[in-house]
C-alpha cells in the first residue's frame, strides 16, 4: 500500500464516522517525518475521542496497522496518531482554528479536501 493509498483509506474511515472538513496534505517533498498529513475535525470532545477510537480499530482490523505513537486522547480537543508515513490530526473546532495546520503545510497544490 502506498502512502497516498493509506492516507485515502484513513480519510474514508474518518468520513464513515462523520468527521468534518477532512483534508490530506502531501508533505513528502517538505518533511522527512512523513509523506502525508490527514487533518479532520469533530464537533465535540466526545466526537474527537470517538473518531480516534474508530480509526485505530478500523486501521488494525482492516489494514493491520497500529499507530506507533498517539497523543492527546484524554481531553478530546486534539489527538495525533502516527501511522508511519501518514500522521493524523483530529481536532475539535476550537483547536483546529487555533492551530490551523493547513496553513503551515499547504502551498496551493498539495492540500486536498477529501470527498467520498
Amino acid at each position: 500500500m502506498t502512502s497516498k493509498e493509506k492516507a485515502l483509506a484513513i480519510c474514508g474511515i474518518l468520513s464513515s464516522k462523520k468527521a468534518e472538513n477532512i483534508v490530506y496534505i502531501d508533505v513528502s517533498d517538505k518533511s522527512s517525518l512523513c509523506d502525508y498529513f490527514v487533518i479532520a475535525g469533530g464537533r465535540s470532545s466526545t466526537a474527537v475521542k470517538a473518531l480516534c477510537d474508530h480509526l485505530e480499530e478500523k486501521m488494525e482490523k482492516e489494514l493491520g496497522e497500529i499507530p506507533s505513537r498517539k497523543d492527546g486522547g484524554r481531553e478530546g480537543r486534539w489527538n495525533v496518531m502516527d501511522f508511519g508515513d501518514v500522521i493524523v490530526h483530529i481536532f475539535n473546532d476550537e483547536m483546529r482554528d487555533f492551530y490551523n495546520l493547513e496553513r503551515l503545510w499547504e502551498n496551493g497544490k498539495n492540500l486536498i479536501a477529501y470527498k467520498d
